[in-house]
């Protein structure tokens, strides 16, 4: 299997970069090559995908290999398998599990962390944003991106997602439902209001929240406490803003603890 060939029988590559509708296809393809531009910019000696899914980001990367390390980190045992057998030719490519980035060797290990996709459907999304400021080197970056799922787009996500469900198409096999009053709140969200957030439990009883109620502005929030936010725009379409796109990104830097500590004192 050519390399190509492994990057596109991912799972997510197949439902997202190779869906047969070209919109969902070129959203998609948008969103992955700003996470390129943005990590070729930061140039990573150690780079750390969190929540790497299938591994497609991380097999663009090796497409150009300009990163001496890079690790893929999942939940998922059986995703992390899959990734090792088709991307096995990538050597500079390796793959843990979350639970081994507590192990001491991580701490501090990494310049630039990715995590695109991911937070939306994290429970307690404070202690994440602690482990990725244990996980940074000092000046290193965040990379983070999360889909718009409040005002103007959320109704146009939403149409968008009941027709590709009705089609089979991409990743989109349900729609969770707002009554009207979630709606409306959503779509008036301000960065503090919080939104109702349905949770799924797998037969190991661990939870997870859909995409239902998810607030990028809420987010800022959490991740401008602990980080230095030094960019926000949205996708796919760079000249749009977050309020107006698809997903919300963001690319922080990790302050020193004497900053935090005079923060946290005024």
């Amino acid at each position: 299997m050519t390399r190509s060939e492994s990057l596109r029988s991912g799972h997510y590559a197949r439902k997202q970069l190779c869906c047969s509708d070209p919109l969902i296809a070129w959203s998609h393809r948008r969103r992955y090559r700003v996470a390129l531009d943005v990590i070729r910019g930061l140039r990573p000696t150690k780079l750390l995908d969190y929540g790497c899914g299938d591994g497609t980001l991380l097999a663009m990367l090796a497409e150009q290999p300009a990163i001496p390390v890079a690790i893929g980190a999942e939940v998922d045992r059986s995703q992390l398998d899959d990734c090792r057998a088709r991307l096995s030719g990538c050597t500079n490519l390796k793959f843990v599990l979350v639970d081994e980035l507590r192990h001491s060797g991580h701490q501090c290990s990494y310049d630039v962390i990715v995590c695109t996709e991911v937070l939306e459907h994290v429970i307690e999304v404070d202690s994440v944003l602690e482990h990725f400021d244990e996980l940074l080197r000092p000046r290193g970056h965040l990379v983070i991106s999360v889909p718009v799922e409040t005002g103007l787009p959320l109704i146009i996500k939403q149409a968008a997602r009941r027709a590709a469900g009705w089609r089979g198409l991409g990743d989109y096999p349900g729609n969770s439902p707002y009554t009207i009053p979630e709606l409306f709140t959503a779509l008036t969200a301000g960065a503090r209001r919080k939104l109702h957030r349905p949770i799924h439990r797998y037969a190991d009883r661990a939870g997870f929240p859909d995409h239902k109620g998810f607030n990028w502005m809420a987010l800022k929030a959490a991740l401008g406490r602990r980080f230095r936010i030094e960019a926000t725009f949205g996708s796919p379409l760079a000249l749009l803003p977050p309020h107006l796109s698809s997903q919300a990104w963001f690319i922080a830097s990790k302050r020193s603890a004497a900053i935090l500590h005079a923060e946290s004192r005024s």
